[in-house]
């Protein structure tokens, strides 16, 4: 997919948005996601909000963004919880009873797939369903490997190991998971992304037909993006760092890149190759030098991401021919990012 001459936000009719790290922090939005939604939004585009953590329900979630200013319905949102749910629900007659270990999102998804939540193995349950929630527990954790031990399927919403918050980074569902994997030696089925069960209940909830993934993560939503077969922006407001881009794998590349969601309303400069190793970008053009190093021209243009874009198109070119990616980490500090 391409993009020509037009805003991100006119040239596709959805945003699939992540939340932490791209709309908020915890409980504050991050510079600049208010006014930008907003305006995306007025111009026609459909917001989803797509979450990993399936610790709230949908309505909890569309509260706070309302609270932060963002108009939003509890149709707009669609978690992991959810696609962690129809997995569990295809798995077992409808009315069966599941283990949830995790908090009221995952138990409300339940619920909407006709399925029954109980939180002990006591309760003649069919399946297990993790999900992350900050109360949960030694005892919770406890009851999954005893219930896994048993057999039961067991379903995973994410393996985010890590979550952003207000304070800093903190142990995602990945860390529970991993508590249950080790006391169990068993692998869960996972429903998050960067998988496809989270990209189909996307598409199934939201209909788009021309999506555009919104995230500050190369290993979930960026590879999430790849998985689906759909273009993506990578904003750099939550894990992701400039320096993490250079020589990323071919499923870690997003289409775009820019500083913050104002990206969604600006033309993207095109990636032009001027030379066999020569890359131009927003008035940013790069090539190797002599010594290997990659170097930016004199010319520079106003926006250090689409030098970055430059950037990264000439050390992905050398990698996917197999060839020694050149030495970037001047270059990239020329940006100032």
């Amino acid at each position: 997919m391409s993009v020509e001459q037009q805003p991100l936000h006119l040239a596709y009719d959805t945003a699939l948005l992540d939340l932490d790290g791209v709309v908020y922090a915890g409980q504050a939005a991050i510079p600049h996601a208010v006014p930008s939604l907003d305006a995306a939004r007025a111009a026609g585009m459909h917001l989803a909000y797509v979450t990993n953590n399936a610790s709230r329900t949908p309505q909890a979630v569309a509260a706070h963004l309302t609270e932060l200013g963002i108009a939003a319905e509890p149709a707009d949102v669609i978690t992991s919880a959810q696609a962690a749910a129809r997995l569990v629900a295809e798995k077992l007659l409808p009315g069966a009873a599941v283990l949830v270990i995790g908090g009221e999102g995952l138990m409300e998804a339940v619920r909407e797939r006709g399925l029954v939540p109980v939180r002990s193995l006591d309760e003649g349950p069919a399946a297990v369903v993790q999900g992350y929630d900050p109360a949960v527990g030694w005892q919770q954790l406890a009851e999954a490997s005893y219930a896994v031990q048993r057999g039961l399927p067991w379903v995973a919403s994410n393996t985010d190991l890590t979550i952003p918050t207000a304070r800093g980074t903190a142990p995602g569902n990945g860390t529970l998971v991993a508590a249950v994997r080790t006391a169990t030696g068993v692998e869960p089925e996972v429903a998050g992304k960067p998988l496809p069960p989270m990209h189909r209940e996307t598409v199934i909830r939201t209909g788009a037909k021309r999506p555009l993934v919104v995230g500050d993560r190369l290993d979930t939503d960026i590879e999430g993006a790849f998985n689906g077969g759909v273009d993506s922006l990578l904003v750099f407001t939550g894990v992701t760092r400039p320096a993490d881009l250079p020589e990323a794998e071919v499923k870690f590349r997003p289409t775009y890149l820019a500083g913050d969601l104002r990206g969604l309303l600006e033309v993207p400069a095109a990636v032009e190759r001027v030379g066999e190793d020569a890359f131009r970008c927003g008035g940013w053009t790069v090539a190797p030098r002599q010594d290997g190093r990659l170097a930016f021209g004199e010319e520079r243009g106003a926006d250090p991401y689409a030098g970055l874009r430059a950037l990264c198109a000439a050390t992905w070119a050398a990698a996917d021919a197999g060839r020694a990616v050149p030495e970037w980490h001047k270059a990239l500090a020329e940006l100032g990012l």
